[in-house]
């Protein structure tokens, strides 16, 4: 099994799709989750930690509006786990709106500079699109398990 960052790393039916193809879905969701659950933070939904604005940080400038910091502080763990991407562009609203170009560009720009395997895709738009779409995922998937099992 892979970890696969999907993005929009919010999107349900992406992360499903992973999921049925045998492979773990990296998800904003899984990290809110995790904030809102985790013991000892004192005042959801403000959620935020020391380590927080380090993780940032690390990625964008101070100057950088504290938004896409702050995002990307979210985003930085599914980055740092992640063992393969999924990246869909032109996506509807619907199917995970990330909410900030700035940040999705710069996502977008940390996933590519990071040596995994990664698959680009554009929002399908007719059914015949939508078939493709699955089928270009599917695939992806299965090249990702035959190479974990040469691997291991």
């Amino acid at each position: 099994m892979v970890k696969i960052l999907v993005y929009p790393s919010n999107s349900l039916i992406l992360a499903d799709l992973v999921a049925r193809f045998g492979h773990e879905p990296l998800t904003m969701m899984r990290v809110i989750r995790r904030k809102i659950k985790e013991v000892g933070i004192d005042s959801p939904p403000i959620n935020v930690t020391p380590e927080d604005p380090k993780r940032g940080l690390k990625y964008a400038a101070v100057d950088v509006p504290s938004g896409v910091r702050g995002r990307m502080a979210l985003l930085d763990p599914l980055i740092e786990e992640a063992e393969a991407a999924i990246i869909v562009h032109e996506a509807d609203y619907s199917f995970g709106c990330m909410g900030c170009a700035r940040t999705n560009e710069l996502a977008k720009y940390v996933i590519r500079n990071k040596d995994i395997p990664r698959l680009e895709l554009v929002y399908p738009t007719n059914d015949d699109e939508a078939r493709e779409f699955v089928r270009k995922i599917r695939d992806f998937c299965k090249s990702l398990t035959s190479t974990a099992e040469v691997t291991a």
